[in-house]
């Protein structure tokens, strides 16, 4: 059963590991990390999927361990009708619990009153301020009841992220963060979904490397950075919501 039947505040916290562990976990294998990171923090370590194809990935991971595990993902209330499909499936496939966590509506509606629902085309100062609100405010609400959490993140997904370590140590927290996947290539992705039979949001066979708010999200053309198609307006180097700035 991979839905775990524990809280994590039944569980003292967990201590972040040590340069020795951090120098270990850096070199596991994406399943070896993801098991690690299952064993070592139990329900203080939760799996953040946007429900793209690597989120998909590390939970189909998480449930090889045969260890319980936890999911969570943001439903900022612009997903496209393909994201909420995808997490019913992931749901029913694996037999798992998606904590699904909302922005406070009391953020919400007086920025969309001010400034409109699109507001995020008009500047990148409003593009910043609702993925803070929809986003960022939600995410910190689970964090500060983890140790550790899990991401889908690689190094090749575009110029932000070519630094990404495995394990790190969140400065400031002194919570865990693993990226199982970091030194994955996109090919390889591809290539375990499709031997593994792991479910995917069907955007992805649309053009849609990366996906996030309807909005906020297109098709790439090929050829096109992975995340080309994520708030396609903006120059690549602001291309972050916030989720994981460094």
């Amino acid at each position: 059963m991979t839905s775990p039947a524990f809280s994590a505040n039944s569980v003292p916290p967990v201590a972040p590991l040590t340069a020795d562990e951090l120098a270990h976990a850096e070199s596991l294998d994406a399943e070896g990390l993801v098991r690690f990171g299952l064993e070592r923090y139990g329900p203080r370590i939760a799996i953040a999927s946007s429900f793209g194809l690597e989120d998909v990935v590390l939970i189909d991971l998480a449930a090889r361990t045969g260890l319980p595990f936890r999911v969570f993902t943001l439903d900022t209330g612009r997903l496209n009708q393909e994201t909420y499909d995808i997490i019913d499936r992931v749901r029913n496939r694996y037999e798992v619990d998606i904590e699904i966590l909302f922005p406070d509506p009391s953020e919400v509606e007086p920025m969309v009153r001010e400034h409109g629902p699109n507001l995020f085309y008009d500047s990148i100062e409003l593009r910043k301020r609702c993925c803070q609100v929809r986003k960022v405010a939600p995410l910190g609400r689970v964090l500060v009841t983890l140790d550790a959490w899990m991401t889908g993140l690689r190094r090749d997904q575009n110029t932000t992220r070519t630094s990404v370590p495995k394990a790190e140590v969140e400065p400031g927290t002194g919570r865990m963060k693993l990226s199982p996947l970091a030194d994955w290539s996109w090919d390889a992705v591809w290539a375990f979904v499709r031997e593994n039979r792991v479910p995917y949001n069907v955007l992805h066979d649309r053009g849609y490397p990366s996906i996030g708010c309807g909005p906020c999200t297109r098709a790439v053309a090929a050829g096109e950075d992975l995340r080309a198609g994520r708030w396609w307006w903006e120059n690549p180097e602001t291309k972050e919501c916030g989720l994981h700035s460094r």
